[in-house]
């Protein structure tokens, strides 16, 4: 029993509220599981209402505990608005995990100038208005988790992601910013950097022969990274056992960096 105490206290979610973007499919939706398994609410947010509604009603199905919280963050307005409404339902956010984004793989010269905005616009601009959002309650209580999305891309880049590897690098800078700014008011905030993670957004390079070998062949591990592989980083950045993490971008790529 102290064994399973122990557990609970320093990795357990229990009585928390555990938000997540981009959170009705892939990492995000496998991140919600996962909190609310451990505990917390587990509370949902992607842009279309009825996709969320279903992810949501799916961890409920389960025996957990989980709303839906549909908005763009790419439109500060509603993040505020939908924060607000969070805030009312449930009385507090303790983490945050920014996890809503896009891609658009091209070479740099082929980007049109909305193209190139379009990413910075969802991955580093979503997770400002919901970071300026979530952050004046965290600091009232003294405490809180900010768990943003990176990715290893912005340590070392691959043709044809210019775009989405600034702005991962945007999300790490402003991962240590917030660090910095927000650690002696009790809050930290982290990073998670996956490696090749299979989901949607990946679905054909995982149909691809060549690039499947690249996978065989570079990544220590010898496979793709799953969803479940990343929710279980965001919910210990996330717990009571990482509070004196502060700053990081944690890679998580089946050791694909260390390669480099």
């Amino acid at each position: 029993m102290a064994a399973q105490a122990f557990l609970e206290s320093r990795f357990g979610l229990g009585g928390t509220v555990f938000l997540v973007t981009g959170g009705a499919g892939g990492i995000g939706y496998a991140a919600a599981r996962a909190a609310a398994q451990s505990g917390a609410v587990a509370v949902i947010n992607d842009l279309d209402p009825e996709r969320t509604e279903q992810a949501a009603a799916a961890l409920r199905d389960e025996g957990l505990e989980a709303t839906a919280a549909p908005f763009s963050v790419t439109d500060p307005d509603a993040v505020r608005a939908g924060t607000a409404r969070i805030l009312d339902r449930h009385g507090r956010i303790d983490s945050l995990f920014s996890n809503a984004g896009n891609q658009n793989r091209k070479p740099f010269l082929d980007y049109r100038p909305d193209e190139w905005a379009s990413l910075w616009q969802t991955h580093v601009n979503g997770a400002f208005n919901l970071c300026q959002a979530v952050l004046p309650s965290m600091v009232e209580r003294g405490s809180g988790r900010i768990v943003l999305m990176s990715s290893i891309s912005a340590f070392g880049s691959r043709g044809t992601i210019s775009a989405y590897a600034t702005a991962k690098g945007g999300l790490a800078a402003m991962t240590r910013a917030l660090a910095v700014e927000y650690g002696p008011l009790g809050i930290a905030c982290n990073a998670i950097a996956p490696g090749y993670v299979a989901t949607g957004f990946t679905t054909a390079m995982q149909g691809n022969d060549a690039f499947q070998r690249y996978i065989e062949s570079n990544v220590p591990a010898r496979r793709w990274g799953t969803p479940e592989d990343i929710a279980g980083v965001a919910v210990f950045l996330a717990g009571p056992a990482s509070g004196f993490i502060n700053g990081q971008v944690i890679p998580v790529d089946g050791g694909l960096l260390a390669t480099l």
